[in-house]
């Protein structure tokens, strides 16, 4: 962060401790910093600050800079370094910079702390507040909780800004228009104002009070030139990693993506095409290529990690890796919807404009039919059904290439079944034998295999008979919801 010598110089002109600032001299107990990072980050949020600040070396009477012992950088707790301790136990949304400053002379320190968004930060899952000069635990202060959970819930991503106090051509620089307008097929505007008014209707820039603007995250991560050139949500880029064989003992390539991702998704996909697995055939006189897996799923798999993705949760983004046999896409964030309702559930998204800006840029597939995509273009090529994993802060969709029925786990059969059942309700279509047995590639002797795998879904209650009493050989199924 740049001119920290100026923000001291004005934090330390403030009279009184605020509840987004703390002085400190040399008290740098591991405990007391991560439960003021609670504090502290809860309260900017509850007093619209975009930032709170706890600094070391500085008088907390007099206000006078007196200098402190230590680098913030070099604390251990135990044999661990102190970010990484705090990291570990704070709430994935706590977002912090250490930085040591030398003032005439002095060393002072600064821990610049970014106000809790989307839900409070937490230090060992309980959650702070600054009472006056005081950290507090926020559920003995309803009146505070209540006016907190009010501001963190009208908080929205897209809508706070990343770079401000710009000119329109300053906030233009750093954005990739053009594509914006090729991507919509209309001219783009002779004039910076012209330019500047369709990033100003889709919220990608905002004007200020005192007449300079403003680039949105949304503007920033749809559409600037380098991500780079935003701190606070370069870690946002997505990140492909290619292993060789089925683990990741050996990294074969990686590539970190530094565009917006409207910017750069059609390149991104390009590239994952070039080295994923693929077959060769050769029919008389022509050789084609086919890839492992259906590229139409691929898109729709990392759309929906980058529109889905939680942006709350620092310090990781979008995550595509390449293994022999499977690919997984790892994002922040846990799905909004039931995963088992995939299919047929409306889609909810956290990131709203995003999403609703992505689809009409053509990025993505309409409201609800990603899904359907994804799950018919597998069962066209034959693959095990795509897996999904929710873990506590995040989300994984593994895409398997060509498994011989022989070969899948009860757990995939069973999860392949299921979302075949799905697919043909929401097509007015129903589950057969015959329906599962085509959807894996099996030959009619098979029906007895198809049988048992059908039976095992009815009785994990996956699946049900559309009419009980029809004879076992016209037996239809749909989905347990159904």
């Amino acid at each position: 962060m740049e001119n920290l010598n100026l923000l001291i110089n004005e934090l330390v002109n403030i009279k009184d401790e605020t509840p987004w600032l703390e002085f400190k001299h040399n008290n740098y107990n591991p405990e007391m910093i991560a439960e003021d990072i609670s504090a502290l980050a809860n309260s900017a949020a509850l007093h619209d600050k975009k930032c709170a600040y706890m600094i070391w070396g500085i008088n907390d009477k007099t206000h006078e800079i007196v200098g402190t012992d230590y680098d913030l950088q070099s604390l251990k707790k135990g044999n661990q370094e102190l970010e990484n301790w705090l990291r570990s136990l704070l709430s994935p949304n706590a977002e912090f910079e250490f930085h040591t400053v030398l003032i005439n002379d002095l060393n002072v320190g600064i821990l610049i702390i970014y106000k809790a968004t989307n839900h409070t930060v937490t230090f060992q899952k309980i959650d702070y507040i600054r009472v006056g000069s005081y950290t507090k635990k926020l559920k003995d202060h309803p009146q505070l909780e209540m006016k907190l959970w009010d501001k963190l819930r009208s908080f929205r991503f897209e809508e706070q800004s990343v770079k401000q106090d710009l000119t329109l051509n300053d906030a233009l620089q750093l954005l990739n228009t053009t594509a914006y307008f090729d991507i919509k097929e209309i001219p783009v505007p002779s004039d910076m104002e012209g330019v500047g008014h369709y990033m100003l209707e889709e919220g990608a820039i905002i004007k200020q009070d005192n007449g300079l603007y403003s680039i949105t995250n949304l503007g920033a991560v749809l559409f600037a030139k380098r991500l780079s050139d935003f701190e606070r949500i370069s870690r946002k880029a997505i990140r492909v990693v290619q292993y060789k064989g089925n683990n990741r003992l050996s990294m074969l390539k990686e590539d970190l993506g530094n565009k917006g991702y409207v910017i750069g998704f059609e390149g991104l996909l390009k590239y994952i095409e070039a080295i994923v697995p693929s077959e060769e055939n050769i029919s008389v006189a022509l050789r084609t290529k086919r890839s492992a897996y259906p590229m139409i799923a691929i898109r729709e798999i990392i759309a929906n990690a980058l529109i889905h993705q939680d942006f709350t949760v620092s310090g990781t983004g979008p995550l595509v890796e390449i293994f022999e046999d499977r690919i997984e896409v790892t994002n922040s964030g846990c799905p909004l919807v039931d995963i088992k309702r995939i299919i047929d559930n409306p889609p909810k998204s956290r990131n709203e404009k995003l999403a609703s800006l992505m689809r009409t840029l053509r990025i993505c597939e309409e409201l609800g039919t990603g899904w359907d995509k994804i799950v018919i273009a597998c069962e066209l090529m034959q693959l095990p059904a795509p897996k999904i994993e929710v873990y506590e802060d995040s989300t994984k969709v593994t895409l398997y290439s060509k498994i011989s029925f022989t070969n899948l786990s009860t757990e995939e059969k069973l999860w392949s079944c299921y979302l075949h059942a799905c697919i043909k309700y929401v097509q007015n279509e129903n589950l057969t034998n015959s329906s599962l047995r085509e959807r894996f590639a099996l030959p009619e002797s098979s029906s007895g295999s198809v049988s048992r795998l059908i039976k095992e879904a009815v009785n994990k209650k996956m699946i049900k008979p559309l009419d009980p009493d029809t004879a076992p050989r016209y037996m239809k199924y749909i989905p347990i919801w159904a």
